[in-house]
């Protein structure tokens, strides 16, 4: 009785986070359709619309780790509802302004909702301690919530595209806001905080230096993208001068008492190929969305290649892709408990590397790459739902928060390098003859080997885990007896 009611809380918390995660999937996919629109309402050119993603990423690398670490020592439910709060207070902004530097800096600080899904694996990480089988209960939680995130992700998708062309833009921007403020009250009164936070001194000085670091790494790479930007060497003096600047945050972690981020779990021999394959899932899960869009709608008359899909056409490619990462994270817990987790993480990165390699024979058809998308996206969805639960499992008791938040840091910072570089391959040896050409045939060419090729080399990593890492049988706190 007493498991049966443990477990029933659990669940409770658990759908209540699924809404959580289904709202940070519709802010995902719903203004995707609208891009356009936005661009005209806010008279820029649709180029400029990349400095929206950009510096949405830039904040998700700064924001997770302190969230994160605050949630280990305050509670992850306080962090999730502040978190929710400036999401909420951004996105309602968005409909109220035709200014583009108001917007920009709203549709930046939206991007906190980037912290939501470690905060939510942390949290039930943290709740499920005395439970019997706490990796196994984390591995399938995080599998729902991230299907409550795609699922999110596809009717936002859907609903963003069919209101932008029946409702002002205003109206249209003013309902996910909305939901957000709902969130809100969802976690509110429908979370229970996390037991136990750990307390102690937030580490302001490492907070200071790694936000430099990544100010002026991702910063640099903005600059490589712009016109000119590779032959510029002081785009490129900021971008060292970021990969330097983390020589002192390392330093300062490993004398800190407190450390925002303890460093030492990258030399962890589990935790560290974790850490090392969310940046290079990062490559093809952030990086390569926008490639893959453009290339299905290049006209192949023109130039010889794409399929010359219209925008409807491109938009069931993409939900078809998300249907397979939600069916991908669901499977992920199935499989782990047949297998191991280590072996279904190194299936999971195979799987997304063969799909993406599949493109270099098989490109010229709508059904071959819908085929070679639904592999990407089965492999894609258990790593999305398996990389924060296996961080979570294998990190200190009191780094949970901060462990789940590093596989997010290091995949945006992945993802960040990867568009820079796609962007350049695409813009190599374009023919200027149509203007708004999607890129180089070369360009596609390259995005399809690094992100194929990073995926196998992530698997490969995967091997020197110890086999029975992210597992209950490493986890000595877990005993039979129930939440209070």
């Amino acid at each position: 009785m007493t498991r049966t009611h443990t477990l029933g809380t659990l669940a409770t918390v658990v759908g209540f986070l699924a809404f959580v995660e289904f709202t940070s999937g519709v802010l995902q996919g719903y203004y995707t359709p609208m891009l356009t629109d936005i661009a005209r309402h806010l008279g820029i050119h649709d180029a400029d619309v990349n400095w929206l993603e950009g510096t949405q990423l830039m904040l998700s690398a700064l924001v997770v780790p302190a969230f994160a670490k605050l949630g280990d020592m305050v509670g992850h439910k306080r962090m999730l509802l502040i978190s929710t709060a400036l999401t909420a207070a951004a996105a309602l902004v968005l409909p109220f302004t035709d200014s583009f530097p108001v917007f920009l800096i709203g549709w930046t600080l939206m991007g906190f909702y980037v912290v939501w899904l470690p905060l939510e694996i942390a949290l039930i990480w943290s709740r499920s301690r005395r439970m019997e089988g706490r990796s196994s209960i984390t591995a399938k939680a995080a599998g729902l919530l991230v299907a409550a995130l795609e699922g999110g992700a596809i009717i936002g998708a859907l609903v963003g595209g069919a209101l932008i062309d029946v409702l002002p833009l205003t109206v249209v921007l003013l309902i996910p806001a909305l939901l957000v403020v709902v969130c809100f009250f969802v976690i509110l009164f429908g979370v229970q905080e996390s037991p136990d936070p750990t307390g102690g001194v937030f580490d302001t000085v490492g907070v200071v230096l790694i936000s430099l670091a990544l100010i002026c790494f991702t910063g640099g790479l903005s600059l490589l993208r712009l016109e000119g930007g590779l032959a510029n060497p002081w785009s490129w003096a900021v971008v060292v001068l970021g990969i330097l600047l983390v020589i002192p945050f390392v330093l300062w972690e490993l004398r800190c008492d407190d450390p925002l981020i303890d460093v030492r779990m990258f030399r962890s021999p589990a935790l560290g190929p974790v850490f090392l394959t969310a940046g290079l899932f990062g490559v093809s899960v952030l990086g390569a969305q926008a490639p893959l869009s453009t290339f299905a709608r290049t006209d192949p008359g023109v130039y010889g290649y794409g399929l010359g899909t219209t925008g409807f056409a491109t938009s069931l490619i993409i939900g078809l892709y998300l249907i397979a990462m939600i069916a991908g994270a669901l499977l992920f817990p199935l499989v782990a408990r047949a297998l191991t987790p280590r072996i279904t993480l190194m299936g999971a990165s195979l799987l997304v590397g063969i799909g993406f390699l599949l493109f270099l024979p098989f490109h010229d058809s709508y059904l071959q790459v819908v085929t070679n998308m639904v592999v990407v996206g089965l492999g894609s969805g258990a790593l999305v739902a398996a990389l924060p639960a296996a961080a979570a499992s294998a990190a200190p008791a009191t780094q949970t928060g901060v462990a789940t938040g590093l596989t997010n840091s290091v995949k945006t910072v992945g993802g960040a390098i990867a568009s820079c570089i796609f962007g350049i391959a695409l813009l190599n040896g374009v023919s200027g003859a149509v203007e708004g050409t999607a890129g180089s045939f070369a360009g596609y060419v390259t995005v399809w080997v690094v992100c194929g090729v990073t995926a196998l080399v992530a698997a490969a990593i995967l091997i020197f885990v110890p086999k029975e890492a992210f597992t209950d049988r490493t986890d000595v706190e877990a005993v039979a007896t129930p939440i209070v």
